[in-house]
């Protein structure tokens, strides 16, 4: 019955959708690395104008839920002449997205960086773009891994959201599969289980990176 219904395309179909997701995550992690690297920087920088245009513009994407950005995306930029496809639209919002939150997990790995080093390293007389490449982004990157890593998941998660502007990822796929079979509980279960198995290991490496980076930083506090 249910079974003999869910054939083997239809798996295929999810897999496809599956695969989409992936490669959604993968550019909004790359676009908004990028983006959030240059955010967590203009969050640090020297001039206070800088820290403040950059602080407004975290606090309006993370005030702004990701829904609606995709919305402002995929319908409010054609009727200002530029056209955008599901795939651009789902990009460009996760990119935004991402960069407000991975410049402030980024910020705070830069910050926690002891002043000591940033002090040692202008005893050397570095300047300072030679003190934050050369002295604190080698130790906030460090830092910076664990948290990067947890956040991929919520990074693959957030994917099925771009399935309201006609994207096909797994979600979707889920949803036209279930509008031909009209089995909810289990479209949405396989659709559960592969979120899992893309979540799960992520989860697990961030834990692992977790405990390796705390335990390297407790050694070098007591290490005289």
């Amino acid at each position: 019955m249910i079974a003999t219904q869910l054939g083997a395309s239809h798996l295929q179909f999810l897999l496809q959708g599956a695969l989409w997701t992936v490669v959604l995550s993968a550019i909004a992690l790359v676009g908004g690395g990028l983006l959030g690297f240059l955010v967590a920087l203009c969050r640090v920088s020297a001039s206070r104008a800088v820290r403040i245009a950059s602080g407004v513009y975290v606090q309006v994407v993370q005030g702004t839920p990701l829904l609606v950005i995709m919305f402002l995306v995929f319908f409010g930029l054609p009727p200002l002449g530029i056209n955008v496809s599901p795939l651009t639209a789902a990009s460009a919002s996760l990119i935004l997205y991402v960069s407000a939150y991975m410049g402030e997990i980024w910020r705070g790995c830069i910050e926690s960086v002891p002043k000591p080093q940033w002090e040692a390293a202008e005893c050397l007389a570095m300047s300072r773009t030679q003190r934050m490449f050369y002295v604190v982004l080698p130790q906030a990157v460090r830092i910076a891994t664990p948290p990067t890593v947890g956040f991929l998941v919520q990074i693959v998660k957030n994917t099925s959201l771009a399935s309201v502007v006609g994207f096909v990822e797994l979600a979707r796929a889920g949803q036209i599969i279930n509008n031909s079979l009209f089995e909810p509980f289990l479209v949405y279960l396989i659709i559960a289980l592969l979120y899992f198995a893309m979540c799960y290991p992520l989860s697990r490496w961030s834990r692992r990176l977790e405990r390796r980076t705390g335990y390297a930083r407790r050694q070098q506090v007591v290490t005289p």
